[in-house]
């Protein structure tokens, strides 16, 4: 499925020196919230896309370089998440989905596409595919014979998750999503895994703003308490490196 709302192209010149690994990410802390209260705040991203953008300039991109100052959060990582919730923003706005809700589940699930020491290229893509582990039902696994024919994680016996914010082939197939305008949606690409992640928390008319909507779609994502806390605890992070002033 093909999102048609047109985002500045945000493709860049690859570096020509090795860029330095990211150090490996402490582990978040769960905040101290019970499951069902009052969600993280709605951020509202403080940019302001113009219909005819000037030539040049790119206020998302912009603000993201602004929030991957103050924050371990790359910009690009930060383009997808807030063009995601623009999407959702003008798609589904009864949803109220924040892009730090959708940053925080992109830190858990693959530190924002850096997994590995890799990097988040300025196509939105990491440097090497990202493939988890084999659903063979071996202890805390979950056992998901394959169900694409290898055809995204090149697993032909069981699924494994894909991309940085790690979807299982058969629900990539149900929510896969083009977020990058290229024709396809590749869950290996933040900008469609994001969206495609935003529609999934959104799934029944769910309400992210509100504590019930909120937990339920966190929990539908990785059923986990302290999966939800560490996610809210993230999000407030991100917020506050969002709005600076709060």
């Amino acid at each position: 499925m093909v999102v048609g709302v047109a985002l500045v192209n945000l493709l860049g010149t690859p570096p020509k020196a090795p860029v330095a690994a990211p150090p490996r990410p402490e582990d978040p802390k769960p905040a101290q919230v019970e499951p069902g209260s009052a969600a993280p705040p709605v951020e509202v991203p403080q940019v302001e896309v113009q219909p005819q953008p000037q030539p040049g300039v790119d206020p998302v991109r912009e603000w993201a370089n602004q929030v991957s100052a103050v924050v371990d959060l790359p910009a690009r990582a930060v383009v997808s998440y807030v063009n995601a919730d623009l999407v959702m923003r003008q798609h589904q706005p009864s949803c109220r989905v924040s892009w730090t809700t959708l940053a925080g589940i992109g830190r858990i699930e693959s530190n924002h596409g850096r997994f590995g020491h890799r990097q988040l290229r300025e196509d939105a893509r990491p440097s090497v595919p990202i493939i988890g582990i084999k659903l063979d039902g071996g202890p805390n696994v979950r056992l998901i014979p394959d169900s694409d024919g290898g055809t995204l994680d090149g697993d032909v016996e069981h699924d494994r998750a894909v991309g940085p914010m790690q979807f299982i082939p058969s629900t990539w197939r149900r929510w896969a999503t083009d977020g990058s305008g290229d024709g396809r949606g590749d869950p290996q690409n933040l900008d469609d895994a994001a969206i495609a992640a935003a529609r999934y928390l959104c799934a029944n008319g769910r309400d992210m703003s509100t504590g019930s909507g909120w937990w339920q779609g966190v929990m539908s994502y990785n059923n986990s308490v302290e999966y939800a806390q560490k996610v809210y605890g993230l999000a407030e992070t991100y917020a506050a490196a969002g709005n600076p002033r709060r």
